[in-house]
């Protein structure tokens, strides 16, 4: 891996790393938004809103100070001001979610970056014509098997991971980052990466809403769409990596990629 993290100035202040707008959670997914909030920040972002229902908004300010919440309410207000777009991790799929994804394809601008993620992606797959019409120029998608498969109308796709990412990103004009043993990276214009950083410790939920935050904050900062879904995915990994050796691969939660980010951060940086 040889991308290079955003610069950092000595002149700068908190917009100069961007907005990340998170429209995440729902009444009993209030995790998923706190875990994909907090890993933007860590990865560097000035900002981090977001967007949920009151019961989420309440549960996660009760575990931190650092996120700018904004009710369902104003998310017309606010959706144009975002540098990045995150959407779907713990959102669910009932008519509370359709709706947000509605408002979020009518109001959200297409040159902006969008990472989609968990259930944003299973709506996604349910109006995927509707989502190719708004003609997004800058996406990444994170799915897993499953939803990668829902994504193509398939029934499996582990045969032939690379093929499904490429399908994926052709039908979608997206980045894929298709999260299997060895995450594989394409881009719509060829570029491929697959990930040697991770191990079974990972395996647990929250894992993937941790990624989304972290390749939303690299976006956040300026980074190329599929260098910051190529970095992300590395150091998730070896902030996976540091938590196993810590923690065994037993015990290593998603709190605990989160709280290993900066150590893989300099890890990296030092290599």
């Amino acid at each position: 891996m040889d991308y290079k993290l955003p610069k950092r100035s000595e002149n700068s202040n908190k917009s100069t790393y961007g907005r990340v707008l998170n429209i995440a959670g729902s009444d009993y997914m209030s995790g998923a938004a706190y875990l994909s909030s907090i890993s933007a920040l860590k990865m560097g972002c000035g900002y981090c809103f977001l967007c949920s229902c009151e019961r989420v908004i309440d549960s996660v300010a009760a575990k931190t100070s650092n996120i700018v919440f904004l009710p369902i309410r104003d998310l017309k207000k606010h959706i144009l001001s975002a540098d990045v777009i995150e959407f779907g991790c713990g959102l669910g799929q009932d008519k509370y979610a359709l709706a947000l994804f509605n408002e979020f394809i009518v109001g959200a601008d297409i040159k902006k970056p969008v990472i989609i993620d968990a259930d944003g992606l299973n709506i996604v797959s349910k109006n995927s014509n509707k989502f190719i019409n708004k003609k997004f120029e800058k996406v990444i998608f994170t799915p897993h098997p499953k939803e990668a498969a829902r994504l193509l109308g398939a029934d499996n796709i582990l045969e032939d991971v690379e093929f499904a990412a490429k399908s994926i990103s052709e039908k979608y004009n997206c980045v894929t980052v298709l999260k299997t043993h060895n995450t594989y990276v394409y881009s719509p214009d060829g570029r491929d990466y697959t990930n040697n950083t991770g191990n079974n410790s990972m395996a647990k939920a929250g894992s993937g809403d941790v990624l989304c935050g972290m390749i939303a904050g690299l976006c956040a900062q300026g980074m190329d769409m599929f260098e910051a879904s190529c970095l992300g995915v590395y150091l998730h990994g070896l902030a996976g990596d540091i938590a196993k050796e810590k923690l065994t691969e037993y015990s290593v939660l998603a709190e605990d990629l989160i709280s290993n980010i900066p150590l893989a951060v300099n890890k990296y940086l030092n290599s």
